[in-house]
């Protein structure tokens, strides 16, 4: 395991959160971003200056109560949303910049996925579910890593099943193997264990866990289960579309009891 570290620099009322272990550019990066809906009275701001830096081999959840940014923030990192102001990059390459065929590049080539709803394709088997971003791409499969990504998934056995014919936890393992099998330079995972019992859920947390450890992936995982978000290296708290805090090494207890403080907060604006 690389040692991760992190330092938190107060930015107006949010958090400006960087790594003080970066080696090279991160794999994402988001500076000033603002995401607001509507206008006049009806107008929310879903994100209000958020800058975040997410390190190449690093697992980081982000947690905050419901309505914080969460999914905002990671769809607008991700290129399926366009943030309001500020700017996004993948590696070094800025996202603004870039036309929609170059978008879908970049979404193709060097992001990988994991939806809470899984995103199967119902009439393709787990097999061809799984090579189906670098069959779109015209990109010959890795058949050594393929092999490799299906063993650490416990697929074996499952590839000419279709999502109908396997479990729920079995149609995640298919989803993360996907995300997996193109070897993007980071893979985005919006509540990847929210369907699913706990005994699937831990399945789907050690997969990614490993996949960072021994394969160095990157990963940002959007939860608001604190078991989950304590198997990352780092979690990052969003409140009112800002981000409040950091915690290195998390624990799900120590995550708990910070989400607790939200609640509390929360109940007092509330009263």
């Amino acid at each position: 395991m690389h040692p991760y570290g992190g330092h938190s620099e107060q930015r107006d009322r949010g958090v400006t959160v960087t790594s003080t272990h970066q080696a090279g550019p991160p794999a994402a990066h988001a500076v000033d971003l603002t995401k607001v809906y509507g206008s006049g009275d009806t107008q929310v701001v879903a994100l209000g200056g958020v800058s975040v830096e997410f390190t190449a081999g690093q697992f980081t959840a982000i947690m905050g109560p419901s309505g914080s940014g969460k999914s905002t923030l990671m769809h607008c990192m991700a290129a399926l949303d366009t943030p309001s102001t500020g700017q996004v990059f993948i590696g070094d390459v800025e996202l603004s910049s870039l036309n929609d065929k170059k978008l879908t590049r970049i979404r193709r080539d060097r992001l990988g996925f994991i939806f809470q709803a899984f995103n199967l394709v119902p009439t393709l088997t787990a097999q061809e579910n799984i090579t189906l971003p670098l069959d779109i791409a015209g990109t010959k499969v890795d058949q050594e890593w393929f092999a490799t990504v299906v063993a650490t998934v416990g697929l074996g056995d499952r590839l000419k099943h279709k999502p109908n014919e396997l479990s729920g936890g079995q149609q995640q393992r298919v989803a993360c193997a996907r995300a997996l099998v193109s070897q993007p330079d980071i893979i985005f995972a919006d509540e990847p264990t929210g369907n699913l019992d706990s005994r699937s859920s831990a399945e789907i947390l050690a997969f990614l866990r490993r996949s960072v450890r021994e394969f160095g992936q990157t990963i940002v995982m959007v939860t608001h289960d604190p078991g989950a978000a304590a198997h990352a290296d780092r979690v990052l708290f969003l409140a009112d579309g800002q981000f409040v805090d950091e915690m290195i090494d998390p624990t799900a207890e120590k995550v708990l009891e910070r989400m607790k403080s939200f609640d509390a907060t929360t109940a007092g604006q509330v009263a």
